[in-house]
């Protein structure tokens, strides 16, 4: 695309050789800006000739005799702004990108327009670029779309508005296995957003491969191993409600809970910093305990003052008085070359050194002023133990910590217990109000479960994945019991329901816990489910509607490296929320239903 879209036939039918170093103007609208952030730098678009890159909406100056490269939503208000822009002769010519499919509508409009400004000829080319999803790394996207849980859960929601949002969250999701060039066998449980989602994208994809040829023919032809197919698991966020709420304490979760860290980019009050695969020690460590962290940085730390004092010995540096007399020129010059060569890799070691030693410094300003150890500690016991301190339980609901902390843990009690005492029940709701935290959340997660406990206790044959189920399908077996103490509590052997779920899908076996999962597969004649693909799988993409963390994505990084041989798996979400901004939603939920009272000590909305 930054190359005009040369692996197309140029016009000119000239090789592109020369166009391939012309300097272009890059622009987008906001949520494309979004979509390249992570990854793209600056400096990689100057690489690819971009001089400049701006954003549609702001007034732009004349730059006549470059071309334009634009990567927008098929809006109309951007149509006609790039209308507008080609009328006005802003740019050579006009190489327009639209992120996803562009509707009919939209595109005679955009036709119109030049057509009526006598500008058609400025609009070298427009194409469907299939990108409407945000890729952060190699095996985690977001569709970059607010609030979804919200508009799902909504009682009050317009069945138009639910129907428009699944549409909206398939399409982001056939962008995202048409760019991987594979189509994927679709499972999910019966009911509910991901079925709706499921049988949209499923339709969605069918009738993209009635024409020949299509976005997945020429990937088939060129992948080697197209047989293998991926499957693609969807999910609701209430499958598993709690891993939105929970405290952890890994190091890259504990950056996105605490800090303001969006789109790899890490705001601190003094500082910016990217984190994301260019940096090693973030890749290296970003999913250790916290405690381990610390531990790290100083080793790094010390490794590199060793390192530097070597230098110094050996150019001479170290010697205390004595100046460079010049009897061994020889030697020195070779050590001073190679510290001048050594200069560049040290420098980054210490950039590096420095802005994580930044980071964890902020960490713990907020672990010690918060007690997130505490919160950490007694939700892990409640989780993976069944058990609670109470005493532990009521002083963190009294004392340190934000009132989104403590509605945390209050919530993440009230699921850990099928029937919790009601007086101890009692207790946390008094120590909450002590508190003055808004209860609105605390009571639609009561609801929510109390409306489960009902229909399982309706219904005989009711599926085990209902939330009030969910303490004991959360965590494996495998653990027995788990250290005392912040620094033990490790995330092996524990497993989240998500990941022993996707680990069953793609095992393909008879297993009760997804036998009635809804198959769909889009090369399948629609009639008939004889010749269905049930695994085993080597892919999977695994999705999650309503919103998605890194504690998930952890669990399935973890799946996939553990199993004999390696998997594959990939892992996406409506958006990535840490558990204020998924709190703030349930509580916006309970305050719809008229939950909680009191005046709300929660945003409406983050975005």
């Amino acid at each position: 695309m930054l190359h005009l879209n040369q692996q197309q036939p140029s016009p000119d039918g000239g090789g592109g050789e020369g166009d391939e170093e012309a300097y272009k103007i890059l622009v987008m609208d906001g949520p494309c800006i979004s979509l390249l952030s992570p990854v793209l730098r600056v400096g990689d678009l100057r690489k690819h000739g971009v001089t400049l890159h701006l954003n549609i909406d702001k007034a732009r100056q004349q730059v006549a005799d470059a071309p334009a490269v634009y990567l927008v939503r098929p809006t109309p208000a951007n149509a006609d702004r790039i209308a507008a822009d080609a009328a006005a002769g802003l740019y050579a010519s006009f190489h327009v990108n639209f992120s996803t499919s562009v509707p009919r509508p939209v595109l005679d409009r955009l036709a119109a327009a030049t057509a009526a400004s006598r500008s058609a000829h400025r609009v070298a080319r427009v194409a469907d670029q299939y990108l409407d999803f945000v890729c952060l790394e190699d095996g985690l996207f977001s569709l970059a779309q607010p609030r979804a849980y919200v508009a799902l859960n909504d009682p009050a929601a317009a069945d138009s508005d639910i129907t428009s949002l699944v549409e909206a969250v398939a399409l982001g999701l056939f962008c995202v296995v048409a760019t991987l060039g594979a189509v994927p066998i679709i499972r999910c449980a019966r009911g509910g957003p991901a079925e709706m989602v499921a049988a949209a994208l499923d339709a969605r994809l069918r009738d993209h491969l009635l024409a020949k040829p299509n976005l997945f023919t020429e990937a088939a032809s060129s992948a080697a191993s197209s047989f293998q197919r991926p499957v693609l698991c969807l999910f609701d966020r209430n499958f598993e409600l709690s891993v939105g709420i929970q405290h952890d304490w890994s190091y890259r979760p504990l950056v996105h809970d605490v800090l303001s860290f969006k789109l790899n980019k890490l705001k601190l009050p003094t500082e910016k910093y990217d984190l994301d695969d260019s940096d090693p020690f973030w890749v290296a460590n970003s999913w250790s305990p916290f405690p381990k962290v610390a531990e790290e940085i100083e080793a790094q730390l010390a490794k590199y003052k060793q390192d530097v004092d070597e230098v110094n010995q050996r150019t001479g540096g170290g010697r205390d008085g004595v100046e460079f007399d010049g009897t061994d020129l020889i030697g020195n010059t070779k050590h001073l070359m190679n510290a001048v060569n050594s200069l560049p890799e040290l420098t980054e070691r210490k950039k590096m050194i420095d802005k994580h030693t930044n980071i964890a410094t902020a960490l713990l300003g907020h672990i010690k002023e918060r007690s997130l150890d505490g919160y950490y500690e007694c939700e892990n016991d409640m989780l993976v133990n069944g058990t609670v301190d109470r005493n532990m339980l009521l002083s963190l609901l009294r004392g340190k910590g934000t009132k989104e902390d403590k509605l945390r843990l209050a919530v993440t009690y009230l699921l850990s217990f099928e029937a919790p005492p009601a007086s101890e029940l009692e207790q946390v709701e008094a120590a909450l109000r002590e508190s003055e935290v808004d209860m609105s959340a605390f009571q639609y997660v009561k609801r929510i479960k109390s409306l489960n406990t009902q229909f399982a206790a309706a219904s005989s044959t009711a599926s085990r994945s209902n939330i009030v189920d969910w303490a004991e399908k959360l965590y494996g077996q495998s653990i027995s019991a788990v250290t005392a103490g912040v620094k033990n509590l490790l995330s092996d052997g524990r497993q989240l329901a998500l990941t022993r779920t996707v680990e069953a899908l793609m095992e393909g076996k008879p297993n009760p816990e997804v036998d009635n999962y809804l198959l769909f597969d889009p090369r399948a004649p629609r009639s008939g489910t004889g010749g269905q693909f049930r695994g085993p799988f080597r892919e999977a993409i695994v999705f999650m509607i309503g919103g998605g963390n890194y504690i998930e994505y952890r669990s399935l990084v973890e799946l996939g490296q553990r199993s004999q041989p390696s998997k594959h798996v990939i892992y996406g979400a409506t958006e990535i929320l840490n558990g204020v901004e998924f709190i703030q939603q349930l509580a916006e939920l309970g305050q719809k239903a008229g939950l909680g009272g009191g005046s709300s000590n929660l945003p409406p909305q983050l975005q």
